[in-house]
């Protein structure tokens, strides 16, 4: 290549480099014409490219970039980034701005996201000098776009600086009469508005990307509408209809279809399987729960794509929250190690949620009130407002364990209020069992009454078979403890009776527990 470059005779170079290596102002691994040749000292390289004259500058960049391409393609492919540093020095405006929207791409499929922002904030920088016109601003579409992408994961999905990437992208869409890029600026504001828990403008968003596939023909597009809608009614705690929806997008296994979902970083099957999971684990069905997720995991794992792997780790950390599962710790563990080798913000504060949750469920509940506290915080930072009321209930739970029930209850109603708020109902039953057993150990029974009842009303409005259980194992206790085992009975046994799988999960033995301690 620097024969290439130098366009000198072969012998004449080989005496020039045999005369630097001589003098050690530079060092030569190898033997020509495989040698390669480093400066010695960086102080070094900038003295010699410092007595170049600009333009001279310029014609040795711009050769370097013509002979990466013609001669070295490989070297091209595999480094854009390389080719976009010598095209930016050589004043080659135009083409320095695709090799950093090629070199960003790189990044986000290596799941480099920080690095992917500094290549398309690079390749925004180099547009800026450029006279305005249709080819700047379809350059200007594709890297905020891709920008959007890697900020989600760096700053979170919510973050200001996300939405206001998607709304300029979506101003360029609309100027230049590009409706081919609708559905990805949709899918991305549909995410912003969902993490920022504004569901019902994240609905009508997933259901016009619906529309948009079924008017244009286009499955891919369809399927993935249909899965945001699908995965925001969960949120909603409509998990009858989410179940449904799901069920009907497999077709996302078709790698035809994964176009859109790579726009926005992450596989859209996995994330299908995961979102499936989750209903069928509320609606009680446990043991098909653990099989879609193993799916899930397997397929993020297979792709080697550490933004999908992260984000089904995010739906395996909270099945087994709420099954009561053993692997919650080992799950919150590497979700931590991933995110915090990658920049994931959002999902670093997750994280260090389910790790606090983690040890609550190992007795050791001062540490696990630290941590979820800190990992709210953390998410919070983001701009993130979905799961808060969860993390609160984890914190609730926490303090019950400590016997502070006042502070706990504290809990109870800031999650209260943010779910009236956001309508954010999935675990809206859990809220009431919660406070039900907190107002136990304040001694006033006709309250914990209440609750359990109102617990059990929104779990079987839900159809949420596994929440019910709950609801009737707390329900049943607070009874026995009052003598009325026979109710207590009457109450727990359908519940649990209903359930033909799942049964070697904690909260299915001890309901199985309590009923023979009644009978």
């Amino acid at each position: 290549m620097i024969s290439a470059v130098a366009a000198m005779p072969r012998e004449q170079l080989n005496d020039a480099l045999a005369q630097l290596v001589h003098a050690e102002l530079i060092f030569r691994r190898g033997t020509p014409p495989d040698a390669e040749y480093t400066f010695k000292h960086a102080l070094v390289q900038d003295a010699a490219y410092g007595t170049l004259l600009r333009s001279r500058r310029q014609q040795i960049h711009a050769r370097i970039a013509a002979t990466l391409e013609d001669q070295f393609p490989e070297i091209a492919a595999a480094q854009p980034a390389l080719l976009a540093r010598h095209c930016a020095d050589a004043g080659l405006a135009e083409k320095a701005t695709i090799y950093w929207l090629k070199a960003g791409q790189q990044a986000i499929a290596r799941s480099l996201m920080t690095e992917a922002v500094a290549q398309f904030q690079k390749g925004l920088a180099m547009l800026s000098g450029m006279p305005d016109g249709p080819w700047r601003r379809q350059q200007e579409l594709d890297l905020q776009i891709a920008l959007g992408s890697a900020l989600s994961f760096t700053k979170g999905y919510s973050a200001p600086d996300v939405g206001e990437t998607f709304a300029r992208a979506r101003a360029l869409a609309e100027e230049l009469n590009r409706h081919d890029y609708l559905v990805p600026l949709l899918l991305g504001r549909w995410l912003f508005h969902l993490v920022r828990s504004e569901l019902k403008l994240a609905l009508s968003l997933a259901e016009q990307v619906e529309k948009i596939g079924e008017s244009r023909s286009d499955v891919a597009s369809q399927l993935q509408g249909r899965r945001a809608n699908a995965q925001t009614r969960l949120l909603l705690g409509e998990f009858v209809v989410a179940r449904a929806l799901l069920e009907q997008c497999h077709g996302l296994g078709d790698p035809t279809h994964h176009d859109e979902g790579a726009r926005l970083s992450k596989d859209p099957y996995p994330l299908m399987l995961a979102n499936l999971a989750l209903s069928l684990a509320y609606l009680g069905y446990i043991d098909q729960a653990r099989l879609r997720l193993n799916e899930a995991l397997s397929e993020a794992r297979r792709l080697t794509h550490a933004t999908t792997v992260a984000t089904m780790l995010i739906h395996a950390n909270w099945i087994v929250s709420i099954t009561g599962s053993p692997e919650l710790q080992q799950n919150a563990e590497e979700l931590l190690t991933l995110s915090t080798e990658h920049g994931f913000s959002l999902y670093l504060g997750l994280a260090t949620a389910f790790r606090g949750s983690s040890l609550t469920a190992l007795g050791q509940a001062q540490e696990g009130i630290t941590l979820i506290k800190q990992g709210l915080l953390t998410a919070r930072a983001t701009g993130s407002v979905v799961h808060s009321p969860l993390l609160l209930m984890w914190l609730a739970e926490a303090h019950a364990m400590l016997g502070q029930p006042v502070e706990g209850l504290n809990c109870l109603a800031e999650a209260s209020q943010m779910i009236e708020t956001t309508e954010e109902r999935y675990n809206e039953a859990e809220l009431y069992r919660l406070r039900g057993d907190l107002l136990d150990a304040t001694g006033d029974p006709s309250v914990d009454e209440r609750n359990y009842h109102q617990a059990l009303a929104v779990a079987r409005s839900q159809s949420a078979k596994l929440l019910e259980l709950r609801a009737s194992i707390s329900l049943a206790r607070l009874w026995r403890d009052q003598g009325k085992s026979v109710e207590a009975r009457d109450l727990l046994a359908p519940i649990y009776n209903w359930f033909t799988e799942g049964l070697d999960t904690p909260h299915l033995k001890e309901a199985k527990a309590l009923l023979d301690e009644l009978t």
